[in-house]
């Protein structure tokens, strides 16, 4: 399986990871010293309070019944399948940073987290 590529404002962040749940879609992306969980699906993005996210060796345990009411980011409007990875863009915030995923496909085209 291949790797995911995240990018903020076009520049790939220093400090990053992705973490998927057991529900297909639904990633727990990991910026510096913030989490934001993402819904491919709904294309939403949500932050997560960082300290209800608890670092277990390299993977993380949370709760997605802390997930707030309201998205912080929206698609900016470029969601595509792009040779073997699907490409999502997210607004964070009105006039906030563009997070860009770059998800890996299987072969069957359905995306691999």
């Amino acid at each position: 399986m291949g790797f995911a590529i995240v990018k903020v404002n076009d520049e790939a962040p220093k400090s990053w990871n992705i973490y998927h749940t057991e529900k297909k879609g639904l990633l727990l992306v990991h910026l510096w010293k913030r989490y934001l969980l993402v819904d491919m699906k709904e294309q939403e993005a949500y932050e997560i309070d960082p300290q209800t996210v608890k670092q277990r060796g390299d993977d993380v345990e949370w709760s997605p019944a802390d997930k707030p009411d309201q998205p912080l980011g929206r698609p900016s409007g470029r969601r595509a399948t792009v040779g073997s990875v699907q490409l999502v863009r997210f607004r964070l915030g009105k006039d906030g940073h563009v997070l860009e995923l770059q998800i890996p496909l299987l072969i069957n085209g359905k995306p691999a987290y």
